[in-house]
Parts: C-alpha cells; structure tokens; sequence
C-alpha cells in the first residue's frame, strides 16, 4: 500500500490540495528538542509533503473550539523514510511539530519495509504552561498496514473517505478519522472490521485496545521471567499469573 492510495480514497476536494514540500531546516527548528533528533531528521527523512490542508473554505466543515481544544484546520501530510530511519520517533516529532490535528502517511524505505504503510493521528489540546501553543493529548493513534488482512486494508481504506466521516465539525471528523484507524486495529485481533456505533462504542473499544497492548506485554515480560527462573514454587506463582493475565486479555479482547 502506499499513501497515494489512501490519499485518493480520502476523495479530497481539489480545493483542499496544496502538496508543499516541507524542508528539513523548518522541522528541525520547530520539532527538534535534542541534537540527536537533529540527526534523525536529516539522515531518516527522504521527504516530508504537506498534501492538503481542510478547513471551512476548502471542504465545507465548521471549524471547533472549546475550553481545552480547537481545531480551525486538519491536515494531511505524507513522510517518506530511509532505510535506517528510526520511524516511532520521526512520526512523533512531526506530530508535536505541526500546530493542527495531522493525518500522518508514512512510507518507510522500500528495503526496510517493502510495501508497508504507517498511519497515525493524535489529538490535540491548548498547552497549559505555554500561551498559543499545542500538544499532543494522549497517545498517537497508530496502525501498521502491513499487518492488516487484505480485507481489512481494503474496509479501512474505503472507511477513511471524507464522505463517510462526521461533517458536524473539523473536530468531529478527526475523531471519525481516529475511530476508523482504531476499528482497523481491532480487526487486526478479531478479524472483523467494524465501524464504531457511536461515540461511546468507539471510546470503549479505544480503552480495550490499550488494555490489549498493556496485557499483551505484561505477558510476555512474565512468559520470558518463567522460561529463565529454576525454583519451582516462583515458577508456578508466574504460570498462575500468566493464567490471570491471559484471562483479562481474553476478556478485553471480548469489548473490541
């Protein structure tokens, strides 16, 4: 997959589209916090475009604002890595480096990974200690293609279309951005890709994820313990929790 396909299945209008090339120097000077950040940026990054920009001229949705956020435009840009570029990091600095919610697409080197695709989104709220400044509010919300069934790649990508999210506000169809990438991750556990009911529905499952992702290695950090420890009684004690931990895994696995 790559992110000309999702960028055509989001169905932009043209008025949206700007496709800019950020430089390197602009990053580094807004998103790079250390030296070896600096680094990352110029040895992992192939390019960054800056694809579309969607606000209430370009595709007709109110802008949001309350108390705690705001969000007067979305954007959607796309990063092309190199083969020893450290992704987690480079998605995460150009997250907290551009002010607006961002729709990341992430290619990473062809010999690195050939084929894969890397969405990720995060929200954002008013920083509380810095007047006119952002920051990311919570954890980004990610998704390796790669992993997904062909099935799933392909409800996904029908699902992301801007037609199909909520037009109440530019926060609104953030959100529905972020609950159809959760739906896909959750598909990737259960097989089945289903659209959250509603908001509730999708902030559950957003919960069972995270409580997937903890359980899942909690496990393994307690699997790995009982395989190297020789006294008996401590190794029964961690089978009896692996049978616990498994037990809630299964049961969160149950909510998504």
């Amino acid at each position: 997959m790559t992110p000309e396909v999702v960028l055509d299945a989001l169905q932009l209008p043209a008025q949206a589209l700007i496709a800019h090339r950020v430089p390197k120097t602009l990053l580094i000077e807004n998103g790079a916090p250390t030296a070896a950040d600096k680094r990352q940026i110029e040895a992992g990054i192939e390019e960054l475009h800056w694809i579309a920009t969607l606000k209430p001229t370009t595709v007709g949705v109110a802008t949001y604002t309350d108390d705690t956020r705001e969000a007067v435009e979305l954007a959607v840009l796309i990063l092309r890595l190199r083969a020893k570029a450290k992704v987690a990091r480079l998605v995460e600095l150009i997250h907290r480096a551009v002010p607006y919610h961002l729709l990341l697409l992430t290619q990473p080197a062809m010999e690195a990974k050939p084929g894969g695709l890397h969405l990720s989104l995060a929200d954002k709220r008013r920083s509380q200690n810095e007047k006119d400044k952002v920051v990311i509010d919570g954890d980004l919300v990610q998704c390796d293609t790669g992993s997904l069934t062909e099935a799933v790649r392909e409800r996904l990508i029908e699902s992301l279309a801007l037609v199909r999210q909520p037009r109440t506000n530019l926060h609104a169809l953030y959100r529905g951005w972020i609950d159809t990438v959760l739906a896909a991750k959750a598909a990737a556990i259960t097989g089945d890709f289903v659209p959250a009911a509603d908001a509730g529905h999708a902030q559950d499952r957003a919960v069972a994820l995270n409580a997937c992702t903890d359980l899942e290695g909690r496990i393994a950090s307690i699997r790995s313990a009982a395989a190297k420890e020789k006294q008996l009684a401590r190794r029964v004690e961690l089978n009896t929790q692996l049978k616990t931990l498994r037990s809630e895994l299964e049961a969160a696995r149950a909510k998504l």
